[in-house]
């Protein structure tokens, strides 16, 4: 089985079936793992598929294989790409990598000017954040929307949450700023443009060098 087994999509209508199962796997992993998320109902889930703002992941077969899903919070100001999740039985194969890509490209379709950002305590999703240009950051340098936090109540890890008065938690916080890769990228063209003019003097010295001991 490769990745090639599998259609990942942006979801759609056709796809709200898949909500509840989708839910189930959810409470399951986090369960499995012993770590918090925010749970999120059938309900939820459908109405992203219908907005738009999930990807789907099937296996050649029809079956489910995976899924992901875009939040938005501070009036379209931060991101976030929630809800990871892989079905046990095709892990392994690159398909967690292969949607949050996917689901990352959307969100940079969708709010262009937006922060991308994540809460996770999975090292296989820390890895794929880091690829894709995230960054540590504090909690600080994230949403500040309430209605982001309400949705960490559900999860385990909530009171130590709370008594570090949301300064940080289980989770590690991570954040792709646009703006901020922007700015890198016209600095590393800047010196690019740098370097190249000054090897187009040296350039120039080493022909002028040659000019001129040809005249003696």
């Amino acid at each position: 089985m490769t990745i090639q087994d599998f259609d990942i999509q942006v979801a759609s209508a056709q796809h709200v079936d898949y909500a509840p199962i989708i839910c189930d796997e959810m409470a399951e992993s986090a369960k499995a793992r012993g770590t918090g998320i925010a749970q999120r109902t059938p309900e939820y889930v459908a109405n992203k598929m219908l907005e738009g703002k999930a990807v789907i992941a099937l296996h050649k077969d029809g079956t489910w294989a995976g899924f992901c899903y875009i939040e938005t919070w501070s009036h379209g100001d931060f991101v976030a790409n929630s809800g990871l999740i892989v079905a046990p039985q095709y892990r392994k194969v690159g398909l967690a990598k292969a949607i949050k890509h996917k689901i990352f490209d959307l969100s940079r379709t969708k709010y262009p000017d937006a922060k991308l950002f994540g809460l996770t305590t999975g090292l296989a999703v820390m890895k794929i954040n880091s690829e894709l240009g995230y960054e540590p950051v504090t909690y600080s340098e994230l949403t500040q929307d309430e209605e982001f936090w309400k949705g960490c109540k559900s999860c385990v890890n909530y009171d130590i949450l709370t008594s570090k008065e949301r300064k940080n938690c289980m989770c590690t916080a991570m954040l792709f700023d646009p703006a901020e890769k922007q700015t890198e990228l016209e600095e590393k063209k800047q010196n690019m443009a740098r370097k190249a003019t000054l090897f187009e003097r040296i350039e120039n010295a080493i022909k002028s060098f040659g000019q001129d001991l040809k005249i003696f």
